[in-house]
């Protein structure tokens, strides 16, 4: 229940050149000298996983969960093996979830500004850092409005492929 930024904060002490994931890893001899992990794509990889992932996981726990067992158990019945039965029953079933997931972290990893300044390399080309970029340092508000509506294109139409997708299942 810790707040977004302080978590962010923790990675970077995590991941300094003195941090605890450097120690771990001279401890257990598996470096000889500390790892530069800070200001590199991996720390932002790292802290965008860390911070999204609960966003995907729990639509798909949901979806998993209302699955009915005894389809399971009827391809398991049918001969199916379980790769076989997790491609054709579950995966299908839980395609919902999986939509659902995806849209919870691609919305606001897209527009991402915090994790790529605080993690990631000064030079990371990320549209939040561009829009941020443009607003307030170039000033370029033209320029920066039209990036914001086309991020924001970007973003409604899945949604409106989806709820007409959800729309036509539910009619027929």
């Amino acid at each position: 229940w810790t707040s977004f930024l302080i978590r962010i904060y923790a990675w970077i002490n995590i991941l300094q050149h003195d941090g605890m994931l450097n120690k771990i890893l001279i401890a257990l001899h598996l470096v000889s000298t500390p790892v530069v992990w800070l200001s590199t794509d991996t720390a932002m990889y790292i802290g965008i996983v860390y911070s999204y992932l609960p966003f995907m996981i729990l639509p798909l726990y949901a979806n998993l969960e209302k699955h009915d067992q005894t389809l399971l158990e009827a391809a398991a019945d049918l001969g199916a093996r379980p790769i076989t039965t997790f491609w054709r029953v579950t995966l299908p079933l839980s395609l919902p979830g999986i939509v659902a997931g995806v849209l919870l972290v691609f919305i606001p990893a897209v527009g991402e500004y915090v994790i790529p300044s605080l993690l990631g390399r000064t030079d990371q080309l990320m549209i939040g850092r561009v829009l941020w970029n443009e607003f307030f340092s170039n000033r370029d508000w033209p320029v920066a409005s039209a990036v914001a509506i086309v991020m924001l294109v970007i973003l409604v139409v899945p949604i409106m492929l989806l709820r007409n997708a959800q729309a036509k299942q539910e009619e027929g």
